[in-house]
């Protein structure tokens, strides 16, 4: 399979989800949260992985707030990796609330010497929830009130399943991908209208390559520039980050811009920064989101926040039988 049939084969499934109809949250260090970006990266590491990522978005108003968590484990005797994710996020006055709690499963299948082609699942549960006590209404802050009240019916907080699939291909130096969410709609009406409040599926296609790589003795990468790219649409929105990553031993440096013409809802609307460390066991990452749009002087960006363990177990034998994807680690 050569690169020119990969890169046909991605922009031929772009039509496909042109009118997929809710949005998620989204992560600017997207490799960062990358069983979150797409089953497939589950187990694409030499033994245990803990990731911590916490979003602050529009720190203004302080009221939105994305948090995830997840573990995951390679299985190098069956070319596999399993993994756990769990998602918060909380918007509003009302703490209006999605949980996300999912199991993600991953096969590696050696297509020849060079190319690799890494499918991967993941079955979740999700629950929306509200506290309706911190909804603040006109008749709470009328001097005379309102006539009537403003009572709300009473209802019920969701739960329901959903199911993600992704599919990857890479070798030593370029990686690209597929993943598409929400494949069962799970409802999001605390009233009952199912036929229109559900969470529309979400397509996303990611990529990039690494244009210059140094190692040291035993092959370890020492320095590394890559660029990347990451389309998603959901609904009617859709956005395009693309960026630049450049690794020094221990230190990574990156920075994209969200707003192409064309690829983007918004065009011109932010230019993301990144610093991290990256360590054999330890990856923390920082990046700011600085708005270009229309809503310079409203947002103040958003705040991302990225933490990342790696247990290697050398006397597994892991390291010799893991395949790497070349991705950045943010």
């Amino acid at each position: 399979m050569d690169l020119r049939r990969i890169i046909l084969f991605f922009i031929l499934c772009l039509p496909a989800f042109a009118k997929c109809l809710g949005q998620d949250p989204t992560f600017s260090q997207f490799y960062a949260n990358s069983l979150y970006l797409a089953p497939s990266f589950a187990g694409a590491t030499e033994d245990y992985r803990f990731s911590l990522n916490y979003r602050n978005q529009w720190p203004f108003a302080g009221v939105y707030n994305t948090y995830s968590v997840s573990f995951d484990k390679a299985l190098p005797n069956f070319n596999s990796g399993i993994g756990v994710l769990a998602t918060y996020d909380v918007a509003g006055s009302g703490d209006l609330s999605t949980t996300n709690v999912g199991l993600v499963y991953s096969y590696d299948f050696n297509i020849n010497n060079e190319w690799h082609v890494r499918p991967g699942v993941n079955f979740k549960f999700y629950y929306l929830g509200l506290d309706i006590a911190k909804l603040v209404f006109n008749s709470q802050i009328t001097g005379s009130g309102v006539t009537p009240s403003v009572t709300p019916p009473p209802f019920d907080n969701i739960a329901d399943i959903d199911f993600a699939a992704s599919a990857m291909i890479y070798n030593d130096r370029i990686w690209g991908g597929i993943t598409l969410d929400h494949l069962l709609s799970p409802k999001v009406s605390f009233y009952g209208d199912e036929d229109e409040s559900i969470v529309y599926k979400k397509f996303n296609l990611f990529g990039g390559m690494q244009i210059l790589r140094n190692t040291r003795l035993r092959q370890q990468l020492y320095e590394v520039m890559s660029v990347a790219v990451n389309f998603q649409k959901q609904a009617n929105h859709y956005q395009t980050d693309m960026g630049l990553y450049y690794f020094k031993s221990p230190l990574i440096f990156g920075i994209w811009y969200r707003g192409i013409p064309f690829m983007t809802s918004q065009v011109g609307d932010a230019v993301i920064g990144l610093i991290g460390i990256k360590t054999d066991q330890l990856h923390i990452g920082y990046s700011y989101d600085f708005t270009i749009s229309n809503l310079i002087t409203s947002t103040k960006g958003a705040h991302e926040i990225s933490l990342i363990f790696e247990f290697n177990n050398s006397s597994l034998g892991n390291r010799r039988r893991i395949r790497a994807i070349p991705c950045p680690e943010f």
